[in-house]
């Protein structure tokens, strides 16, 4: 296969609800979607899901355009390959930037499944034919509003509820959901709002019966994350700290974690992905798929990774509607009493909607070899 055209726009999508974490606060969404033409007519679609702020990671919006647009596209173009592994090669010394190299991935992985004519999810290996679905809440301005949100969830029948904590909005506010909802899987994240020195509030939220706390020290830490994990009952998963399967492999061996979260954008696309699963699987740990609002490019992609056998948690590849009121592809990726269909078209199987693109596209820049 041969990319000779490649073509990136940053869209714009307003949210539903003002979505805020321990580190931000946003109320739209600036991603970039990446197009490639192949030889022989054939097209994919990526999505660099990086942020448009540099506080979940070090990369933003404007650091992947950048760094696809001098750095990564150059270096595909008029080039020949077979396998995502002939493609990643020629990614050569670049460093980082994994969620700029996710998008580029993404989109050659969406036209090498259309050439064969099978499914994203059949490609990488996916065994399920749906998947489990959770939410993720957001930090509130006051309670009654997070209550009446995972009342609202649970009612639709999403699998897990997620919530989003900090010092100051933790303890109280987990009891006040487990005691609305005894049985509901819940589960927090931190995203990198604690030290060692929290420990005593941290263990607190192992009388909730949770299912996990989700990246409570810093963003870039796996020894700290291991003395915490020592004395907690709950189980400690990494979001932040994981970029690769090798350090999956090394917060593993210190027992910095009992479950990973993956994250497609973050650990530099699905080949790195499906590592940090088959890993994981091997020494039999849990994983589920993280999400970072993506548009339905990259929430297909999510539901392909999912597919694969050792996802045994609720991701949080929701419904788009709960964060958008229109997508960009055909047909929406909708949430059915919290299980989400996984696409059998070719590729990542859902229509990206150009006249939607195009009304929300706030810059462009095509690439030709």
């Amino acid at each position: 296969m041969r990319i000779d055209r490649v073509e990136l726009r940053v869209v714009r999508l307003p949210l539903v609800r003002t979505f805020r974490t321990s580190s931000s606060s946003k109320d739209h969404i600036d991603h970039i979607l990446v197009r490639v033409a192949a030889e022989g007519g054939s097209e994919g679609w990526g999505e660099c899901a990086s942020p448009s702020d540099p506080y979940y990671c070090p990369e933003t919006t404007e650091t992947c355009w950048h760094i696809l647009k001098d750095f990564l596209v150059p270096r595909v173009l008029g080039r020949s390959w077979s396998t995502i592994d002939e493609l990643i090669a020629l990614f050569g010394p670049i460093k980082g930037n994994n969620f700029a190299r996710a998008g580029l991935e993404m989109a050659c992985w969406d036209a090498l499944a259309k050439s064969q004519g099978v499914s994203l999810a059949s490609l990488l290996g996916g065994t399920r034919a749906e998947i489990h679905s959770g939410v993720s809440l957001g930090i509130e301005n006051d309670l009654g509003s997070l209550l009446g949100q995972v009342d609202r969830y649970v009612e639709e029948g999403y699998r897990r509820i997620k919530l989003k904590i900090a010092p100051g909005w933790d303890v109280e506010v987990v009891r006040a959901v487990r005691e609305r909802h005894p049985d509901v899987p819940l589960q927090v994240d931190a995203n990198s709002a604690y030290t060692l020195d929290d420990a005593a509030t941290l263990k607190a939220l192992d009388d909730f019966d949770l299912l996990l706390i989700e990246q409570p020290l810093a963003h870039d830490d796996i020894v700290d994350h291991a003395r915490l994990q020592a004395q907690l009952r709950t189980p400690i998963c990494l979001d932040e700290s994981i970029h690769s399967a090798e350090d999956a492999r090394k917060a593993l061996d210190l027992g910095s974690c009992r479950v990973i979260n993956i994250k497609v954008s973050r650990v530099g696309g699905l080949r790195e992905a499906r590592r940090v699963h088959d890993l994981c699987l091997s020494r039999g740990v849990p994983v589920w798929c993280g999400g970072m609002h993506e548009f339905g490019v990259g929430r297909a992609a999510n539901v392909a990774i999912a597919s694969l056998p050792g996802f045994i948690l609720p991701g949080d590849v929701s419904g788009s509607d709960k964060y958008y009121r229109e997508e960009v592809v055909e047909p929406p990726i909708i949430a059915d009493r919290g299980t989400v269909a996984v696409p059998t078209g070719p590729g990542i199987g859902h229509r990206p909607l150009m006249d939607r693109i195009e009304t929300h596209t706030l810059r462009e820049l095509t690439l030709t070899a």
